[in-house]
């Protein structure tokens, strides 16, 4: 990570470095084996970075840090477009001083490990921040703002001070978080071995260099972050375009980390949190590699189906020069406070992604007959001490997003 002003905080002593250090060692030969605890015995002290300390961590007491994590987990990711660090690629660090948080993702996994819900918040979104903690000055404490842009958060009060709003605007407990540069989400989609994402239109932009041709394009470092990065070839050409683009992006990941058993494997695993911590600020509670193993192992079996992807609901203010929760808002909010899984309207109107895969094999013609003698398989008896599942929480219309299971395709902007 570049010298980012939320990142001031004072570095821990070396003695706490090598003591997490070991810990996660320890963790992480206990759930991979021996093959790499030598590797890891060398590697993760020299990995661990200074982190930040979340008021809500609290409530982790006790939680063990091996296998997959008991109860539900809400994790805050914060993209940054932060030039400090990241060389003349971006632009001037000098000149463009910035410390947006221009992605908010909050990402939760529900206390039976049986959904997850990834929810975008618009950057252009009219927010109250509380009281925070000032990063410079431990010992003072910045005012509360009402009604300014949620991406001015992060220069504002830092990696904490967004947790805490987005704590306030949902009414839920955040004990994770993470800011990523640029350089970031490049090694974490190159840790992954790159992600297939399908393009339906030709995609132009010059401000990213992303050019793109119909069908599906495997995406790894520089050329990933800037397909994530582009408004300007997507949608409208607005942030609401981008995270339906980000949205793509995610649902290729979680169908790629599923299929090729990656959340599942050890190995494949501790090069993924090794990207992340060499390359992200992440809060204390967060920054160990059997944590994040653990968090991994919790969706490993969630049908992906149950994995939405949802747009923060929001409308445009008088003027048009900011976006405000809707009242579909709170459909959302009670979803992720109650612990229910979503069930995305069918019908929801999505401009920016279309479910047409110009790869995609020809459907099967649906006037065919079935095999009178293909096998078929009996549904398994109902396990009559199961606990009931929850009933989805409906959304309207007027909520964009998309399951995990739907291919859909990056549509361009044709303005």
């Amino acid at each position: 990570m570049g010298n980012i002003r939320h990142g001031r905080l004072a570095s821990r002593s070396a003695w706490k470095t090598l003591a997490v250090g070991a810990a996660s060692v320890v963790g992480v030969v206990a759930v991979s084996g021996a093959a790499i605890a030598a590797y890891a015995a060398l590697d993760l002290v020299q990995t661990v970075k200074p982190t930040v300390k979340l008021e809500s961590e609290q409530v982790l007491e006790g939680v063990p840090d091996v296998g997959a994590i008991p109860g539900g987990v809400n994790l805050l990711v914060i993209g940054s477009d932060s030039r400090q660090g990241q060389g003349d690629g971006f632009g001037d660090p000098e000149e463009e001083t910035a410390v947006l948080n221009d992605v908010t993702m909050l990402l939760h996994i529900s206390q039976d490990h049986s959904h997850v819900e990834v929810v975008s918040f618009p950057r252009d979104m009219l927010v109250d921040v509380p009281e925070c903690t000032d990063p410079e000055d431990p010992g003072s404490t910045l005012e509360a703002m009402s009604s300014v842009k949620i991406n001015s958060v992060l220069e504002h009060g830092g990696m904490e001070c967004v947790a805490k709003t987005v704590e306030g605007l949902v009414g839920v407990t955040i004990p994770f978080a993470g800011v990523v540069q640029f350089f970031g989400v490049a090694a974490l989609s190159e840790a992954v071995g790159g992600v297939d994402v399908c393009v339906a239109e030709p995609i132009a932009d010059e401000y990213t260099g992303t050019f793109l041709d119909p069908g599906t394009h495997t995406l790894s470092g520089m050329a990933a972050l800037q397909f994530l990065r582009t408004r300007h070839g997507v949608g409208d050409g607005s942030d609401l375009g981008r995270i339906s683009n980000q949205q793509v992006f995610l649902s290729a990941l979680a169908r790629k980390l599923q299929s090729q058993g990656t959340l599942g494997d050890p190995v494949k695993l501790y090069a993924i949190a090794k990207a992340a911590l060499s390359n992200m600020q992440l809060s204390s509670a967060l920054a160990q590699p059997t944590t994040m193993i653990s968090i991994a192992k919790a969706m490993q079996d969630v049908d992906l189906a149950k994995i939405a992807f949802i747009q923060f609901p929001t409308a445009y203010v008088d003027g048009g020069a900011a976006l405000e929760p809707s009242e579909s808002a709170d459909l959302v909010r009670t979803a992720l406070q109650q612990d229910l899984p979503v069930q995305l309207n069918p019908d929801a109107d999505s401009p920016f992604a279309s479910e047409t895969d110009p790869n995609a094999p020809a459907p099967t013609d649906p006037a065919t007959p079935a095999d009178p003698a293909a096998p078929t398989e009996s549904a398994p008896p109902a396990d009559p001490n199961a606990t009931a599942a929850p009933p989805a929480e409906a959304l309207p219309g007027d909520v964009s997003g998309q399951s995990a299971a739907e291919v859909r395709c990056s549509v361009a902007n044709e303005g």
